[in-house]
């Protein structure tokens, strides 16, 4: 005679084969929500995960020349094209400044270690001589900015003045800049750091993965 494998019944009427499913119903929840947790931890901390804009975009008034410039990183935004030109402008204006040897060597390093390259395609703004090598108003106000702080804030290092040519840079191209952080921390690279995430040091990382995107200011 052919054996009949009994459903034992609990309390409440709820057999085991029903106690199982719920328990794996649960455990597949739990899951599922440490999993989202862990991505929403790493991409706040640094590693590997989504990047918001509000991570790499700067705001507020630059502390050390921002005041003096009457400028804000607030100033420069899609939503507000006409200011974004005018803070522009505002920075671009002392790239006529001449500097001495001391600070000419400075600049080289500085301003030849970024690029405008979403808008002129130039290896740096400027060329091993220090002469400008990009015509854009990207580039203008960088080099302005770079030269205004070597003159009247040279305590500042090498690593800070790029770090703030950096964060103009994203500001001016600010969706690309958002993909390309998705590729340095996709390739375990800090995002946060404005020198990683706007010089040359890791120019090209997000060719293949970006789709574009708008421009701030005219080039």
């Amino acid at each position: 005679m052919a054996n009949k494998t009994k459903t034992k019944k609990r309390k409440g009427g709820q057999t085991d084969k029903e106690l199982y499913i719920q328990i794996g119903l649960i455990v597949v929840l739990v899951l599922v929500i440490g999993f989202n947790l862990g991505k929403v931890s790493f991409g706040t901390g640094g590693g590997i995960g989504t990047v918001s804009a509000s991570e790499i975009i700067p705001a507020g008034i630059p502390a050390v020349y921002g005041n003096d410039l009457g400028v804000s990183y607030n100033d420069v935004s899609v939503s507000n094209p006409k200011l974004a030109d005018a803070t522009i402008q505002k920075l671009a204006q002392y790239e006529d400044m001449k500097l001495s040897s001391e600070e000419m060597s400075r600049y080289i390093k500085i301003a030849g270690s970024i690029s405008c390259e979403y808008c002129c395609g130039a290896q740096s703004i400027i060329f091993s001589n220090g002469e400008r090598a990009c015509g854009c108003a990207h580039s203008y106000a960088m080099r302005g900015l770079a030269k205004y702080i070597l003159i009247n804030h040279p305590e500042m290092s090498d690593e800070d003045i790029l770090s703030e040519l950096g964060k103009w840079k994203v500001l001016f191209f600010p969706e690309i800049h958002e993909q390309k952080a998705q590729a340095l921390e996709a390739n375990g690279i800090d995002s946060t750091n404005y020198i990683n995430l706007a010089s040359n040091l890791y120019r090209g990382i997000e060719q293949g993965q970006t789709s574009g995107g708008s421009m701030v200011g005219g080039c």
